[in-house]
């Protein structure tokens, strides 16, 4: 949805006409609040915040699999490392810059 001069509304007026605002909102419009001239907070419908809220735990999810596809395909590959001699490294290493 497209954001039009008409959705941008100073804080004060939305203070004075926040009834009405919530009204267009819930009809589907997004209000952008503005502070001082800058963006400040939007006014979305509750459902519309839910839907996003969806949609952000299915962007992560999707990225969870993707790393868990890339990780099993690094191990199938025998691209891997064991962890202990890893992690002892880098504790070695930091031991190393703190003495010098």
């Amino acid at each position: 949805m497209a954001i039009s001069a008409n959705d941008i509304v100073p804080l004060p007026q939305a203070r004075a006409n926040l009834s009405e605002l919530a009204d267009q909102v819930k009809a589907g419009a997004e209000k952008i609040i503005t502070k001082n001239g800058e963006s400040y907070v939007a006014i979305i419908d509750a459902k519309r915040l839910d839907y996003y809220h969806l949609l952000e735990r299915e962007r992560i999810h999707l990225l969870l699999v993707s790393d868990a596809s890339t990780a099993l395909s690094d191990v199938a590959a025998g691209r891997v490392k064991n962890a202990q001699a890893v992690l002892a490294g880098l504790t070695r290493r930091r031991a190393a810059k703190t003495a010098g």
